[in-house]
This record gives structure tokens, C-alpha cells and sequence, in this order.
């Protein structure tokens, strides 16, 4: 079977999803621990950022977006007793979110990072299924560098 490449043009990348970036929407997710809704919000501009991107999953702002993604669904899993999937995300989220320690885009990555690296050690031989070792469960609110307008 062969396939017919000239009915589906490549489109060129779109990068406005950059310009589009409302850091105030994800801090309002974030701050409120609405991670399961802010997850899909990073996961859908992610997908638009990669879609036929030379780049692809290399590009260094979709590297973030899916590295916050990450730790988002890590924060979201540990409250929600899937500490096994907590533990996989954190470490993707971690190797990730290094590289653009201590800021990028105009977001504050350290205090993200810290709070993964603390929670780590906690989920660390727990049972896959066992409630949320942070009780409370707190987190740092998500800081951008400008004032917001």
C-alpha cells in the first residue's frame, strides 16, 4: 500500500502559541489545585507548539510546556493515590524542568523544581495506591518574574 503524501501538505509551525501564553491563567490553575484541568490547558498548547515543528519534541519551549505538564500530573497523581504514577512524572518533570532552572519565559522554575525534589524521597517505596505522604498537601504558588498587567 502506498501512501499518497502530496493530499496532506506540511503546514509550517506554529509558534504563536508562544505569543498566546497566558501565565496568568496557569497560576490561576495552579494556585488553586485545579492540576487536572491545568495539565490538558499545557498539553493542548504543547501539541500546537510541536505540530509539524522541524523541532518537534526537541523545541526547548515545548520541552518546558510538557516538563510543567509533567509536574503537574505528578502533583495531581500523588493527591489522588497513584503514587506510582506520581513518582514516573516527578522524575520526567525533574530531568525536564533542570535544564531551565532557575527561570525561562518568564516563570520562576526553581521553586517547581524544589517541591518536586522534596516530594520525591516521600513517594519512594510507597504503595502504588497509598494516599498522598504530604498531609497537607502544600505547594509553592506559580511566580512569574513581571508583574502581572
Amino acid at each position: 500500500m502506498l501512501l499518497d503524501l502530496h493530499s496532506n501538505p506540511i503546514l509550517p509551525p506554529d509558534r504563536s502559541v508562544l505569543s498566546e501564553l497566558d501565565w496568568g491563567e496557569v497560576a490561576t490553575l495552579w494556585n488553586s489545585n485545579q492540576l487536572g484541568q491545568l495539565h490538558d490547558w499545557l498539553n493542548a498548547r504543547w501539541s500546537r507548539l510541536i505540530r509539524n515543528s522541524p523541532l518537534g519534541t526537541r523545541d526547548p519551549e515545548a520541552e518546558l510546556l510538557q516538563a510543567l505538564a509533567f509536574a503537574t500530573l505528578a502533583l495531581f497523581f500523588t493527591q489522588n493515590q497513584n503514587q506510582s504514577g506520581a513518582l514516573l512524572l516527578l522524575d520526567d518533570a525533574m530531568l525536564a524542568l533542570g535544564k531551565y532552572r532557575p527561570s525561562y519565559l518568564g516563570i520562576r522554575i526553581e521553586p517547581i523544581y524544589g517541591t518536586l525534589q522534596d516530594l520525591r524521597p516521600m513517594l519512594v517505596g510507597l504503595a502504588p495506591d497509598a494516599d498522598c505522604p504530604m498531609v497537607p498537601f502544600v505547594y509553592p504558588k506559580f511566580e512569574t518574574l513581571r508583574a502581572a498587567p
